[in-house]
């Protein structure tokens, strides 16, 4: 049964604590109304994407294990939305595990997971951690109230569209956002700017060789997602940033290219496969063959309750502005109330 989430509940909740324990390294995405990408077409059949008219923050690591677990256990105690997927323990993820009993269950990071990509999570689960970064990373009784309101006005929803709300600090980046921060250069085309066909400043994908400039975590023709040398190699997601600024984009974020897929807010309607609304994803995974999802060419979609194994998610946010009221933070009045993966 739904719950609505009303602004004197949630107040209440954010007068408890906070914790701030969950800190993202962002990266500033400027030069605003670049033009869009119109030398491309998608393998949908559409194009112009990256056009952004205003200045945001972007997430310059894909949302980890470490990450995810701290939000889980603030708000995951009964865990009524499924925020926790059992695959999450899978044993090349290594991952996080989940004890108790419904009430007090508690979240733990395996060894040696802390800064891979969290996977195994849907859309919802993306914007309720959006929501709970939004509202201060509150702990403690009745936290997980805070999860359902904020950048998404959600009180329960698991299906259906829900929008970003206009006042959100912490968002899913639109497709256009994702889109600039992975291809997009002002210093192409002798300073008139320009698309990269791959997220790595580059209109090549050669190899995954942890180190070579340009390289990236996807699956080769000798079955390696991560080649190690001496014709050795492993399948598997990488630690966050494992690639280095040798193959960071234009304005630094990492695996944009490979390591898993990240959800973005695109809303796609396509009756071939699904008769509902799907959302959008970009950015190959590990487990995608050859590298042929890679290039900016590639528009992949799922159902938005969809936890898989490859996808993961970043997540986007406001310039911070100099002094900010609690109503603006805490945004507590939003103005408006598939395909084949790996």
């Amino acid at each position: 049964m739904k719950t609505k989430i009303t602004t004197a509940a949630l107040l209440a909740v954010l007068s408890i604590r906070a914790s701030a324990v969950v800190n993202i390294d962002y990266v500033t995405v400027g030069n605003v109304g670049n033009a869009a990408d119109t030398t491309v077409m998608t393998t949908d059949g559409t194009t112009g994407y990256g056009s952004v008219a205003y200045s945001y923050q972007i997430a310059k690591n894909e949302t980890t294990i470490s990450q995810y677990a701290e939000f889980l256990n603030a708000v995951a105690k009964t865990d009524s939305y499924g925020l926790y997927s059992t695959n999450m323990t899978e044993s090349w993820i290594n991952g996080v595990s989940r004890s108790g009993t419904s009430g007090s269950y508690t979240y733990a990071v395996n060894p040696g997971s802390e800064n891979k990509p969290i996977t195994n999570v849907s859309w919802f689960d993306a914007a309720r951690f959006c929501n709970w970064l939004h509202n201060g990373q509150q702990t403690g009784e009745g936290a997980a109230l805070t999860a359902e309101i904020g950048a998404y006005t959600l009180n329960g929803a698991t299906s259906g569209i829900v929008s970003k709300n206009v006042n959100a600090t912490v968002w899913i980046p639109s497709e256009n956002e994702w889109y600039k921060a992975a291809y997009y250069d002002p210093s192409k085309n002798a300073g008139a700017g320009g698309y990269w066909l791959h997220a790595n400043q580059s209109d090549t994908m050669t190899t995954n060789d942890i180190g070579v400039a340009g390289a990236a975590n996807y699956l080769d023709a000798n079955g390696y997602a991560v080649y190690t040398g001496s014709g050795a190699g492993t399948w598997s997601i990488t630690d966050v940033g494992a690639y280095g600024a040798n193959s960071d984009s234009y304005y630094g974020t990492n695996d944009q290219a490979g390591n898993v897929w990240e959800w973005n807010d695109a809303v796609i309607i396509d009756e071939e496969f699904l008769p509902f609304p799907l959302r959008g994803a970009r950015g190959e995974s590990f487990g995608s063959p050859y590298g042929d999802d890679l290039p900016s060419t590639y528009r992949n979609y799922d159902d938005p309750n969809a936890q898989t194994n490859s996808v993961g998610f970043r997540v986007a946010a406001a310039i911070p502005e100099p002094t900010t009221g609690l109503l603006a933070v805490l945004g507590l009045f939003p103005l408006i109330s598939r395909r084949r993966k790996a």
